[in-house]
């Protein structure tokens, strides 16, 4: 992530998905976002405490368990813990809702422990702006892999938070009954390639990229 301003990211694997769940912090503030808490809540607890954070914030870029298992536990722990005000549990777009009331019901199926069914405060829509910890954070619907899939595009570090979309030399599995490849791409070359080659993506598994490696080298938007 390019940086003019005060923010800073750590990014934590969690759980046998190897999820990247991601803590985004300004240094002055100390105050932070969540970005996908897929599970191993008691690591992510340790990590914001160690760096002194006050989460405003956590946002879903989808329903598959492994980015939503562990944000009701986050939410309700956080909220205990920074005096009893609820901490919102913001997105993905509606079309998810049906994933996220199925969490525990595919944890059991894959014989993961520890995670459950998100309930959101509030879905977001493509066009959307959130403002974060005093950043604009633009909300693009990516459908595909799920159909609810957001990202969320930050334009003054430009920088995304892809999810599941756009991967260092892939793309987001499509071999679901609701997964949709040709709508994949279509997504990401309408909504991700316009942001700019410059752009810096963090997918939900595996490397940083950016745009413009996966537009020059990503076989599977060829």
């Amino acid at each position: 992530m390019s940086q003019p301003s005060s923010l800073a990211l750590e990014v934590v694997p969690v759980t046998a998905f190897a999820q990247n769940c991601s803590i985004l912090w300004d240094r002055r503030s100390r105050h932070a976002v969540v970005v996908d808490p897929g599970g191993d809540v008691p690591r992510l607890l340790q990590v914001i405490a160690d760096r002194n954070l006050t989460v405003d914030a956590i946002i879903l870029t989808h329903g598959h368990l492994d980015h939503a298992g562990g944000a009701d536990a986050l939410r309700d722990a956080l909220s205990e813990r920074q005096g009893g005000e609820k901490v919102p549990l913001i997105g993905p777009d509606a079309r998810d809702q049906f994933l996220l009331e199925s969490i525990t019901q595919q944890a059991a199926r894959f014989g993961v422990e520890g995670m459950h069914d998100a309930h959101v405060d509030r879905f977001v829509t493509d066009g959307e702006r959130l403002n974060l910890l005093g950043h604009e954070f633009q909300v693009l619907h990516v459908p595909g892999h799920t159909p609810g899939h957001v990202v969320f595009f930050n334009p003054q570090t430009r920088f995304a938070f892809v999810g599941d979309t756009l991967f260092q030399g892939s793309v987001g599995r499509t071999d679901f009954p609701y997964g949709d490849a040709d709508v994949l791409k279509e997504a990401i070359v309408r909504q991700l390639l316009p942001l700019g080659d410059d752009v810096t993506i963090l997918p939900g598994h595996g490397p940083t990229t950016t745009i413009g490696a996966e537009r020059q080298g990503n076989l599977f938007l060829r």
